[in-house]
């Protein structure tokens, strides 16, 4: 397999990381929206909107990985 197919095969990955990560961030607004709109008890609004942070930033460092791998084949081939 050459270069060009690495790259491209790669690509296609890190295309489709960077759309979950998307849909991830989208999900994770509305997840924290109706939390504030629905819950009332306040430990229970800290204790699931600290969840729901760990996994968005879970996603987040995801997309860091992908774009890392990207760059690395990209300056070496």
């Amino acid at each position: 397999m050459g270069v060009v197919e690495k790259r491209q095969g790669l690509s296609e990955y890190v295309v489709e990381i960077n759309r979950l990560e998307n849909e991830a961030d989208r999900l994770h607004r509305h997840a924290i929206q109706r939390l504030f709109d629905e819950e009332r008890d306040p430990i229970e609004v800290l204790k699931w909107k600290e969840i729901l942070d760990v996994l968005e930033a879970t996603t987040d460092r995801c997309e860091d990985v992908a774009d890392l791998l990207e760059g690395i084949v990209l300056k070496h081939g």
